[in-house]
C-alpha cells in the first residue's frame, strides 16, 4: 500500500507564493518520476511540472518561469514552489508519483489534491 500526502494550498492574491509538497509513504521499492497535475473547473486534468528521480524536469509553457518542481529523494518527498500567481492558476493541484513496487512492477498514484485559489 503506498500514500500520497499532498499540503501547502490556500488562497493568496494574484502575484502571490505557494508552495505545494507531496510526501510518499508505504511498501515501495523506488519512487521514480513524481509530477504535480491540475484541474479546473470544467476543465481537464492537465500536466504543470514533473520531475525524473535523477532530476530533470519539464514544465508547461504557462508555468514556465514561474513554478518550480524539486524533489528530496531522502524524503521521498516533491515540491512546487509557486511564485507570481495568476488567478488562472487557480485550480486543484494533485500530485502524481511513479513507483517501483514489489514484485519489479512500476505503478502510478495520485495525491488526493488541493486547493489552490488566486484571488483578490
Amino acid at each position: 500500500q503506498v500514500q500520497l500526502v499532498e499540503s501547502g494550498g490556500g488562497l493568496v492574491q494574484p502575484g502571490g507564493s505557494l508552495r505545494l509538497s507531496c510526501a510518499a509513504s508505504g511498501n515501495f521499492v523506488n519512487v521514480y518520476t513524481m509530477a504535480w497535475y491540475r484541474q479546473a473547473p470544467g476543465k481537464q486534468r492537465a500536466l504543470v511540472a514533473i520531475i525524473t528521480r535523477r532530476g530533470s524536469t519539464n514544465y508547461a509553457d504557462s508555468v514556465e518561469g514561474r513554478f518550480t518542481i524539486s524533489r528530496d529523494n531522502a524524503k521521498n518527498t516533491a515540491y512546487l514552489q509557486m511564485n507570481s500567481l495568476k488567478p488562472e492558476d487557480t485550480a486543484v493541484y494533485y500530485c502524481n508519483v511513479v513507483f517501483e513496487v514489489v514484485g519489479g512492477d512500476s505503478k502510478a498514484y495520485w495525491g488526493q489534491g488541493v486547493q489552490v485559489t488566486v484571488s483578490s
